[in-house]
């Protein structure tokens, strides 16, 4: 299996609305917040991991696909899935899927279809732009939504809970590399695909509340328009 390319595609994730990115922060506070976001440990900027990109946007094209009820088990594909009784459009989409993000060093892959995962997602960090803004403006990069349940019957908030999030507007640079072995077949417009879902979705928790919404932004403006023009659903 030969190495015959390498593209990056890089731009910039504008935030739609508030983002939370857990930091899976155990100690509790006085004072503080229930649900603190990830942040920079050197910095304290807010940052999205490469891992919440590349996952959420495999999932959703696992999604897609069908094949998770084929899969059986709620977890991400595996090349046990090509083991299964699969047409021949859903034996073509998983093995893409499993090549552009990758199966377990543990899985009895078939390593000359699936072979090295080929796309590689960096950490966003906060854009030039937007740290330039923030300190101009003497802002904050978060903010504290209270958010609580209400008794129907008595017509009271119950269970008050605060989660932070990344203020809306603000934008992260984004770079995720592609390798292209011999033999491949165009893995970069499913990544695409997989970006355009996510904009209709959410990245990060609460999506369903209207946390996590974002848009993409190439810098290469050939590539701005092919996104602009992708077509998800047939």
């Amino acid at each position: 299996m030969k190495l015959v390319n390498m593209t990056t595609i890089t731009g910039r994730i504008k935030l739609e609305s508030g983002l939370h990115i857990g930091a899976g922060d155990t100690e509790l506070r006085i004072g503080g917040t229930d649900n603190p976001v990830i942040k920079h440990p050197h910095t304290g900027e807010p940052y999205i991991p490469g891992s919440s990109l590349k996952g959420k946007i495999r999932a959703l094209l696992e999604m897609r696909s069908g094949l998770l009820a084929k899969a059986g088990n709620g977890k991400p594909l595996s090349a046990s899935i090509l083991k299964k009784d699969l047409s021949a459009t859903e034996q073509k989409e998983a093995v893409a899927i499993l090549k552009l993000f990758g199966v377990s060093g543990a899985d009895d892959q078939d390593t000359q279809k699936i072979g090295p995962t080929r796309a590689a997602f960096a950490d966003s960090s906060l854009s030039n732009t937007s740290r330039e803004e923030v300190k101009a403006g003497n802002w904050s990069c978060f903010e504290v939504k209270s958010e609580n349940s209400i008794d129907r019957i008595r017509g009271v908030a119950e269970n008050p809970r605060f989660t932070e999030r990344v203020v809306a507007g603000l934008a992260f640079d984004f770079s995720i590399t592609i390798k292209e072995m011999e033999g491949d077949e165009d893995l970069r417009t499913l990544l695409l695909e997989g970006m355009k879902l996510l904009e209709h979705d959410a990245l990060g928790g609460s999506g369903s509340r209207g946390y996590g919404r974002v848009r993409f932004e190439f810098h290469d403006a050939g590539l701005q328009e092919t996104y602009a023009a992708l077509q998800l659903f047939s």
